[in-house]
């Protein structure tokens, strides 16, 4: 049950209960604004803010309108012109004139009865849109508004301009956002008095009312797309100008983060601890039979690591390192301290494959120091599932490797000691929490392997010590990174059937062609043929919409290299660790962002032979996708190319958020809105440290906030005391 204060229901209602939202618009609004498995609702429309506004008043006339500008024009309606019958594709013209000239208004593809009912013969009226000059003459195609007297006189000076998608204009959003609005209840204020007088910033109603009734016009922006041209989402979108009514909304929604993060930090270290270390022969045992030696930054990771188990606080740590820094080595001698101090440890993957992946690479090593082992994902058969539950029940398992099948009920652990979450991002903390619910103050290490910025670091996990592996283990060797055009793949393919020949393994990446699946699908399916009529069976395939076992088989296939080259869409963790592989081939990689480059790119260079990675792109390209292929060129370090990634597409993208369901930020944007992160940081510990069940008057207050911004875990953790 739902514990969101009720004066937020009617924000949380469907986005269908606003006038104007039937079900064909219900449709259009959930492809801009809802979830993968969630409709859109009022508040998502509330946050999705206008990028610019356009100014509606009346400019000069005719003869003086500046061609390719917005302007709104009174005009009087002199002739009709339809195209005559079998003239294909040709316009409907509509001739319009003021005191100083005349303009013809061009339409294609709208019933003649329609545009005959808008501009009658003799009507005046009011037009807006760009006038080009074609032919010598001027025209304006498809105005974006056509109204009569009074419609004018209704119109607001500025006329907001938003994100839209094809079939739902930004107009039409508008609307919707004013129907939003008039559901808005009066909220009670969760900032600091001082902090809000100093900043001379409006009641967080009153900003949000203002930044969908923009009073001055941006320089430059666009006319709202017309009804046949829809632009997708963002499509323009410039970045809004820091207004002080735009940053008062993105300071309330860092708080809201802040506060969540610092709630479930405040928890988890007032609980209570147990020492998780015992005597380090089980680590010794381990670390002996590695293959390798352990880097410095390994080291240093595992005796900060060592320090927070052996301490009486529970620990809650990030460990962060590129792609191939050595996490698993870390997390495996990490939960050999938890065994030796008599518990057990779980080591919890996003996807089946990762932990398949995990399981067989821990498996030797730990076996060898006479660890027990299991995997537990959710396609296991009843009998082994059975066994597996227990093996944990009665302690017989030392180590479990699992999805999230880990948090299900009816796995309960003799006593768990130590909770590995791998790719936290792809979680989320209420499941970080439910992991850490299976035993007594279990202790946390959390991995990712997307290197991320600091702000972000503050920003996701700032409720977390971080250890950072930063350097690669001996004996790696760089990867030699190119750009190749598209128009040179027949190359690409003569240089793979000289690698093949050399014994070297190759994937090859197809990228989401579109947001569907079945388009993705298919261009993988097309390059599979293709290269299968050059390589026969040497070509394997694998694609998200595969059965399990079968994604298992053909990954399996590839590690044991009966096939040589696997083709691959992005929807498949390419998580598999094949030291072979040393060619890694991303088609269309300019439509790639920077974070998930570096990680494909990380699938090889992996053993001691050289590797390359070609990423091949479609010409003519844009600034920023030229600018995230150079930086490609230019480094491996994956810090440097997170940094850059930030700059280039914003939080939401970096983390791939946008993707998982985490909720990213909508108001505010970490990398401009910087000194307001750190102020809400500061903020949200005073809070804490203050009201830490937040009962006072402004703790109340601050309860709406985190419902508002969906960060309710940490209000379900109050409840849980």
């Amino acid at each position: 049950m739902s514990l969101r204060p009720s004066l937020l229901d009617p924000l949380f209602a469907p986005a269908t209960v606003l006038p104007g939202a039937g079900p064909k618009m219900a449709a259009l609004i959930d492809r801009l604004l809802g979830g993968p498995e969630r409709p859109a609702r009022v508040i998502d429309l509330l946050f999705h803010l206008p990028y610019g506004g356009v100014a509606r008043a009346l400019r000069g006339s005719i003869a003086e309108a500046p061609p390719g500008e917005p302007v709104t024009l009174a005009v009087t309606v002199v002739a009709h012109r339809p195209p005559q019958a079998g003239a294909g594709r040709r316009p409907f013209r509509v001739l319009v004139e003021d005191a100083s000239g005349d303009v013809s208004l061009v339409f294609f593809n709208m019933p003649r009865g329609r545009i005959e009912k808008m501009l009658p013969l003799g009507a005046r009226r009011y037009v807006s849109g760009r006038i080009e000059l074609w032919d010598g003459f001027r025209q304006m195609v498809h105005p974006a508004r056509i109204l009569d007297e009074k419609g004018f006189a209704d119109l607001p000076a500025v006329e907001p301009v938003y994100g839209a998608t094809d079939g739902l204009t930004s107009r039409a959003i508008g609307k919707l956002a004013q129907g939003a609005l008039a559901r808005l209840p009066a909220m009670p204020e969760w900032q600091d008095p001082a902090w809000l007088a100093r900043q001379t910033w409006p009641p967080f109603a009153e900003a949000l009312r203002a930044e969908h009734n923009p009073e001055t016009a941006t320089s430059e922006t666009a006319t709202p797309a017309e009804p046949e041209s829809g632009a997708r989402p963002g499509a323009e979108a410039r970045e809004p100008a820091a207004t002080a009514t735009r940053r008062r909304l993105a300071y309330d929604e860092l708080l809201a983060s802040q506060l969540a993060l610092a709630l479930v930090r405040s928890r988890m270290r007032r609980a209570p601890g147990r020492t998780n270390t015992g005597d380090g022969a089980l680590s010794r045992r381990i670390e002996a039979g590695m293959p390798f030696r352990l880097t410095g930054a390994q080291t240093r990771a595992l005796a900060e690591i060592r320090g927070d188990m052996g301490s009486d606080r529970r620990m809650l740590r990030l460990l962060q390192g590129d792609v191939g820094s050595g996490k698993t080595a870390v997390a495996l001698l990490a939960m050999a301290s938890a065994i030796e101090a008599g518990r057990q440890a779980a080591l919890m993957a996003p996807t089946e494959i990762l932990a398949r992946q995990h399981a067989e690479r821990l498996r030797p090593m730990a076996e060898a120091a006479g660890l027990r082992l299991a995997l537990l994902t959710g396609r296991d058969r009843a009998g082994e599932r059975r066994t597996t539950l227990a093996g944990l029940a009665d302690g017989s398992i030392d180590i479990v490797v699992g999805t999230h099948a880990l948090f299900q009920d009816d796995v309960v652990f003799r006593d768990l000691g130590l909770a590995v979450v791998d790719e936290q991002h792809r979680f989320g903390v209420h499941q970080r929490l439910a992991l850490g619910a299976k035993g007594a103050a279990v202790d946390i290490l959390v991995m990712t392997a997307t290197p991320i910025p600091r702000t972000l670091a503050l920003t996701y996990f700032g409720d977390m010590e971080v250890s950072v592996l930063d350097e690669k283990p001996a004996g790696r060797q760089p990867i030699a990174t190119r750009l190749v055009s598209s128009e040179r793949i027949d190359e690409v393919v003569a240089g793979l059937e000289r690698a093949l020949a050399r014994g070297d393994r190759a994937y090859w990446i197809c990228p989401l062609v579109a947001e569907s699946e079945f388009v993705d699908l298919a261009a993988a399916e097309e390059r599979f043929e293709a290269l299968r009529l050059q390589f026969g069976d040497a070509v394997g395939l694998v694609h998200g919409k595969m059965k399990g076992p079968d994604k298992d088989e053909a990954m399996e296939r590839f590690a044991a290299g009966t096939t040589r080259i696997l083709v691959s869409t992005t929807v498949v963790e390419v998580g598999v660790d094949v030291p072979e592989a040393t060619i890694m081939v991303i088609e269309h990689a300019e439509r790639f962002g920077l974070a998930q480059l570096h990680q494909l790119r990380g699938r090889v260079g992996r053993g001691s032979g050289a590797s390359t990675c070609l990423l091949v792109y479609k010409g003519p390209l844009g600034q920023v996708a030229r600018a995230r292929l150079e930086m490609m060129r230019e480094t491996e370090d994956g810090f440097r190319i997170a940094e850059e990634d930030l700059r280039l597409r914003g939080e939401g993208e970096v983390l791939g958020t946008r993707q998982s369901g985490l909720a990213a930020f909508r108001l505010a944007r970490p990398e401009a809105d910087g000194d307001l992160l750190v102020a809400a940081r500061d903020d949200a510990r005073l809070i804490v440290e203050r009201d830490p069940s937040l009962k006072g008057e402004r703790g109340e207050a601050l309860r709406v906030l985190l419902y508002l911004f969906e960060r309710d875990a940490a209000v379900k953790l109050l409840q849980a005391g």
